[in-house]
């Protein structure tokens, strides 16, 4: 007779119940975890191809486009939520909870605010000829940068010596 033993999968840990309202806590997500402008296909260069064409501008449209559109979708998603939750509970830790998250939820939504206006100014600079050069010393920013961060102004090299003095001047 065989016996057949099973084998076991790690088990995750348990963590300690939150304090204060149980039913319903949800953890606020990051613009990142929602964003829906990295779910595309990658731009297939061709050989000789010239830098921001028509075909590379409108799949960067696109993107952007696509990007907004679920950060607004967010927003919307946000009203509704804050407005479905709303309630004044008796107990003190209870309201403490629901104020943190509700704040937490608030910051998160102003941040995208703020990055939705970058696009709409990304898109704008788009239209008028403008996107794709970086804004100190004016080179090619480069496709595939602007398909990780399609709001971009600076080029790698330019970001990267800005961070550096950002990090110098704030140390």
């Amino acid at each position: 007779m065989v016996i057949k033993t099973k084998k076991s999968s790690p088990k995750k840990r348990k963590t300690a119940p939150a304090r204060g309202k149980q039913a319903k806590i949800t953890k606020a997500k990051t613009p990142a975890d929602k964003s829906n402008f990295s779910n595309f296909e990658p731009y297939k260069l061709k050989k000789g191809e010239k830098y921001l064409n028509e075909s590379q501008e409108k799949h960067l449209k696109k993107i952007l486009v696509d990007w907004r559109k679920t950060l607004m979708e967010e927003v919307d998603k946000t009203v509704n939520y804050l407005q479905d939750e709303a309630s004044n509970f008796p107990d003190p830790a209870d309201r403490a909870a629901q104020e943190e998250e509700f704040s937490i939820e608030l910051r998160t939504r102003d941040r995208e605010r703020k990055l939705i206006r970058k696009i709409d100014d990304t898109l704008e600079k788009l239209e008028q000829g403008d996107y794709g050069y970086c804004d100190s010393c004016g080179i090619e920013i480069g496709l595939r940068r602007l398909e990780a961060r399609p709001t971009a102004e600076k080029c790698v090299d330019c970001k990267s010596l800005d961070e550096i003095r950002e990090r110098q001047l704030g140390s």
